[in-house]
């Protein structure tokens, strides 16, 4: 089919139709806002490509031959069709659509945000299949270039010409223990802080972290005896072990209420975080992308009114 048609100039077959309409090259030109030599042109190349005269001039008009007519019946509904879904954006009903949406995050997110988007995408987009990809903001943006996920949830930041980035929410973090590993007072104090064994979540296998760079501006340090690249891994561990792990706000409040942890403010002026949703601009006329980003949007808004830990 490529071969058949390569040599075929398809603006020829929409001059083709316009003369057929307009029964005249003055009258097609006009339409088609050319010059008359450019559709007698046009006209010329036409009878070489379909071997036939195609229209006889009779009196003032020029009439079809049959082989026209058999082109136009053909070629008129194809056009239509053509224009009906280039004039028209990609339809997008969340109620009946089943495609799959590819989403990175890293498994923190995750934790705290599929359980509850799912079960409103259970109510919204029953079939709609999400396919999720475990991430981090040091691959993120990788990931978006080159294709392998359609929407991002995450801490990351760049500058991108093609880089779209909604900010979701903005907040800080928590130091969560087990009260039966620890009996410690809150707030807790720096010096009671500092002086427990730490948990640290590192993606690139760093077991130093913003909380050890803000602990040696006052001259302190502290002790991290386990360091994972998963979340996941640390309300286990603290049902276990007399240890301190530094976590997202949202998510230390769903795990004092799912794991009965204690948490506390961070005894530091530790920064705070922004969590966006980020695609790349070739996903702007996507319906479904743009649809799913407004409901994580509602998602995030509806936690974000909660209100913060004491």
């Amino acid at each position: 089919m490529e071969n058949d048609f390569r040599g075929v100039d398809l603006n020829l077959l929409v001059t083709f139709l316009v003369l057929y309409r307009e029964k005249s090259v003055s009258a097609a030109a006009d339409k088609l806002h050319l010059g008359q030599p450019a559709v007698s042109g046009a006209l010329a190349r036409l009878r070489t490509l379909f071997d036939d005269p195609l229209f006889i001039r009779t009196g003032q008009v020029m009439r079809p031959t049959a082989r026209a007519d058999y082109l136009a019946t053909q070629l008129s509904p194809a056009f239509e069709h053509l224009q009906s879904v280039l004039g028209e954006p990609e339809k997008f009903d969340p109620l009946t659509d089943s495609r799959v949406i590819t989403l990175g995050m890293t498994d923190w997110v995750e934790i705290w945000l599929m359980p509850l988007l799912l079960k409103r995408l259970k109510a919204k987009a029953p079939d709609l299949r999400i396919n999720l990809v475990a991430t981090d903001p040091f691959l993120d943006v990788d990931r978006l270039e080159n294709d392998s996920v359609d929407l991002v949830i995450s801490v990351a930041s760049a500058q991108a010409g093609w880089l779209k980035q909604r900010a979701l929410l903005s907040s800080g973090f928590r130091a969560l223990w087990h009260p039966q590993q620890l009996d410690l007072p809150r707030p807790l104090p720096l010096a009671v802080y500092s002086q427990q064994r730490h948990l640290l979540v590192t993606y690139r296998e760093c077991a130093h972290g913003v909380v050890d760079d803000m602990l040696e501006k006052q001259g302190m340090t502290r002790t991290i005896h386990y360091t994972t690249p998963h979340f996941s891994a640390l309300p286990g561990v603290l049902q276990h072990t007399p240890s301190i792990a530094t976590v997202p706000e949202k998510l230390a409040t769903q795990w004092c209420q799912y794991y009965g942890l204690i948490d506390s403010p961070v005894p530091l002026a530790l920064p705070t975080y922004t969590l966006s949703a980020l695609w790349h601009a070739r996903q702007d006329s996507n319906p479904a992308i743009t649809w799913l980003y407004g409901q994580i949007a509602e998602v995030v808004a509806e936690q974000a009114t909660e209100p913060p830990p004491a």
